[in-house]
């Protein structure tokens, strides 16, 4: 059985632990919503929002490895825009899944473009997030 759902504040730690093979991300911000896809209530996938001072920022999509093939990181995301699409999203694209993210609604834009804050994040390409295999892009919001 498949569940799409909002995590609990209290079930972080789930996404934490899928998250060790993704880079080892944690949850350390107060303005974080996971999102995830439950198979078999295991969590399959994940789409984190997070709210920064300047704006909201969508990553940590991210599919286990025994869950990819299946749809769940699109189930993810789609779940993140239902519920934080109201307002402009911005991410941090890897090239290869700018197509991806398009069939979202999301544009490319000029690094500049991004708020601060989320640029802040990238400073390490110095200015050549393509460099860095990194395609900034938002999606507008949806009222």
């Amino acid at each position: 059985m498949v569940v799409v759902r909002e995590l609990k504040h209290e079930e972080f730690q789930l996404a934490e632990k899928l998250w060790e093979e993704y880079r080892d991300q944690k949850n350390d911000m107060p303005g974080e919503r996971v999102f995830g896809v439950f198979d078999n209530s295991i969590l399959a996938a994940t789409a984190r929002c997070t709210r920064h001072p300047d704006g909201l920022e969508m990553d940590c999509v991210f599919s286990s490895e025994r869950f990819r093939g299946k749809g769940y990181a699109r189930l993810a995301v789609q779940a993140l825009i239902n519920a934080c699409g109201s307002e402009q999203i911005f991410i941090h694209s890897t090239l290869i899944l700018i197509s991806f993210y398009k069939t979202f609604g999301f544009v490319p834009i000029p690094e500049d473009k991004l708020p601060t804050t989320i640029r802040e994040r990238f400073l390490f390409c110095f200015g050549e997030m393509v460099g860095c295999n990194v395609c900034p892009m938002t999606r507008q919001g949806k009222t």
